[in-house]
């Protein structure tokens, strides 16, 4: 797990309140199993507008513990408008290894997370569907030399596919029986 992975799985522990740090990654999936799109969410809107280029698509590790993407790199600029892709709860807006991040928390248990980003709302505040909760900083990112905006959601410790909340995710097909 990366420095920067590691510091937003402590971000995202004490925004969930919890009393002891945990591993987001510790949690056994598999590739067939995040990649799933949900189910029960109403479709959620991109995060950024119009509808972004993706950079980079999710790619979980075979094993919760090796490198992998969790999240998505969605083409931006800087300045540009980061928006909450559904309802939901800021639960940290400040700097976490050199990188501005964002986390608002949905029904449900899912979170996003969003970076590198200037936070414009503070811890507590509701947002609705498309809300703005920053902006895309100019701080050099894993998307360097280009701009982008890096997208995670995750299910209590587990990290979805991004692109299946707004139903652009990939279909995984699964054995019978």
């Amino acid at each position: 797990m990366s420095l920067v992975s590691a510091v937003v799985a402590l971000a995202l522990a004490i925004s969930a309140g919890a009393g002891v740090v945990v591993d987001p990654t510790r949690e056994p999936t598999s590739p067939a199993t995040v990649s799933a799109p949900p189910q029960q969410e109403a479709r959620w809107a991109w995060p950024i507008e119009p509808a972004p280029e993706v950079a980079r698509r999710f790619d979980p590790p075979d094993q919760p513990w090796l490198p992998g993407h969790r999240g998505v790199d969605l083409v931006g600029a800087v300045g540009q408008v980061v928006r909450s892709p559904t309802d939901g709860t800021v639960t940290y807006a400040g700097r976490l290894a050199g990188r501005g991040v964002v986390v608002v928390t949905h029904a449900g248990g899912l979170r996003s997370t969003f970076e590198p980003v200037s936070s414009t709302v503070r811890v507590g505040s509701l947002v609705s569907q498309s809300d703005p909760v920053g902006q895309i900083s100019g701080e050099v990112g894993h998307c360097s030399p280009a701009t982008c905006l890096h997208w995670g959601v995750l299910r209590g410790r587990t990290y979805l596919d991004p692109l299946a909340f707004v139903g652009r995710g990939r279909i995984v097909l699964l054995p019978l029986g």
